[in-house]
């Protein structure tokens, strides 16, 4: 399964929600970073949800992945894109409030997520960590990235 992240306007993150084999269902809610400020010297963090439920009797472990960046086609770091300059604004997402597991697809140093005995009636949802680091010198405008998302039951 492949769902499409749009990092945008000032860093809202809106995560869209699809199926897998008509068995798992993904729906997610967005992580707004705010407007990042260049002479801050701390980091800009957010966090957003996750949330899957399949209709599988029992319920199923699913591994949930996120690709590395559009843009910078890694993932450490993640880059967002200025629509109209070509600065780049570095962030990531990381599967701990510690932020210091890279979430991606388990190459690289990175860690995928289980959610365990997901079913229709028990949905599974993980918090998605999600982090600006400071110092970049970049100028005003909208940042977008886009990441894909894949689930194995």
């Amino acid at each position: 399964m492949k769902i499409f992240v749009r990092l945008g306007a000032a860093g809202l993150c809106l995560l869209l929600a699809g199926t897998a084999d008509a068995a798992c269902k993904v729906t997610t809610t967005s992580m707004n970073f705010g407007s990042y400020d260049v002479f801050v010297t701390t980091p800009l963090d957010s966090t957003g949800t996750l949330t899957v439920s399949c209709d599988q009797n029992p319920p199923t472990n699913v591994t949930v992945a996120i690709g590395p960046s559009a843009n910078s086609g890694g993932f450490n770091p993640r880059t967002m894109r200025n629509a109209s300059t070509p600065d780049r604004l570095n962030y990531n997402l990381f599967t701990n409030a510690s932020m210091n597991v890279v979430w991606g697809d388990g190459t690289a140093g990175t860690a995928r997520v289980v959610l365990q005995k997901v079913n229709k009636n028990q949905p599974q949802t993980a918090t998605i960590y999600g982090r600006i680091s400071p110092g970049q010198n970049v100028s005003v405008g909208s940042y977008s990235d886009h990441l894909t998302v894949t689930i194995t039951p």
